[in-house]
């Protein structure tokens, strides 16, 4: 197999409103022709935040899901990256940030333009950071919020989709991007960052029929099934 034939096979193109997006096995979403690069809901320090409520859970998810975008940014060199929410886990998340955290944040956003999108565990988003805060941002017929509400031409995350789906050997869980070519949820990109069925009545009311299709992320290549066929 080609490079070319395994880039392809690890992205899925997605149609939102008439524009045309790189759904990325990542988890991340792909706006070539503006040369803009989207992820959401990483919940940063998502593990210091339950270590100190007790839940004790390896320290390393910041650590990872930065390493897992800086991989992704390196593939892709967006000119602007969109980070669409709940970028921190909590509202003091940045402050327990590490010196290595914060430099590997720096980093990403040097030589291109980046957007914190404030979500409903970020609210209050730092401006210690670098970057530029705004609630949501429109581009053309796209507009990127943290929080879905169903209008035509939105980019939306939040509900952490996923989708259960049979092989001939076993069921499988994934996270997924969820489209019916006029709106889109994206998955959680976060380590830690749990998921939300497809089929739950959540997606049901932001697209408001069962055609609307899954971009599941695999372990090795994109699978776009519709959302009837999933669990």
């Amino acid at each position: 197999m080609t490079r070319t034939s395994i880039e392809l096979a690890t992205r899925s193109s997605m149609t939102v409103a008439g524009v045309t997006f790189s759904a990325d096995l990542s988890g991340a979403l792909f706006w070539q022709e503006q040369s803009l690069l989207v992820v959401s809901d990483l919940h940063l320090e998502k593990g210091s935040s339950f270590a100190a409520r007790g839940v004790l859970l390896p320290p390393y998810d910041t650590l990872a899901t930065l390493g897992r975008l800086a991989s992704v940014v390196a593939r892709f060199d967006p000119k602007t990256v969109i980070a669409l929410g709940d970028s921190f886990h909590d509202r003091t998340a940045h402050q327990r940030l590490s010196t290595a955290n914060r430099e590997a944040i720096a980093a990403l956003q040097a030589r291109r333009d980046w957007i914190w999108i404030s979500g409903n565990h970020d609210p209050a988003l730092p401006s210690d950071l670098g970057g530029a805060i705004a609630s949501e941002v429109a581009i053309g017929p796209i507009v990127f919020r943290h929080e879905p509400t169903g209008a035509m031409g939105e980019i939306a995350g939040h509900l952490h989709p996923k989708a259960r789906v049979a092989t001939r050997a076993r069921w499988l869980e994934r996270r997924c991007f969820a489209s019916d070519g006029e709106r889109a949820v994206m998955p959680a990109f976060g380590a830690y960052a749990g998921g939300l069925s497809i089929r739950d009545e959540a997606f049901a009311k932001i697209f408001r029929s069962p055609g609307f299709m899954a971009h599941v992320l695999g372990d090795r290549r994109m699978h776009t099934i519709s959302a009837s066929r999933c669990h």
